[in-house]
């Protein structure tokens, strides 16, 4: 069964501030991809944010920041 995808979550990669830890604060699109790594190796949380996060690391390490660009104009 695939995954149920949710447009959302680039939206919240762009807006969404980080709600605890180093990064407190920081929108998750700016949190250091060395965080979010350091973050998959941990395990990312379950849930919402553990999607968003894990969303984020592989924008991030595969180049794929172009896809948020727009998110934030509109």
């Amino acid at each position: 069964m695939a995954a149920k995808q949710d447009p959302t979550i680039l939206k919240d990669i762009v807006f969404m501030a980080m709600p605890f830890g180093k990064y407190k604060g920081t929108i998750i699109k700016n949190i250091p991809t060395y965080y979010l790594e350091w973050m998959s190796i941990q395990g990312f949380l379950s849930g919402r944010l553990g999607m968003i996060l894990s969303t984020a690391f592989v924008i991030k390490t595969n180049g794929l920041e172009y896809l948020l660009r727009d998110i934030r104009k509109n």
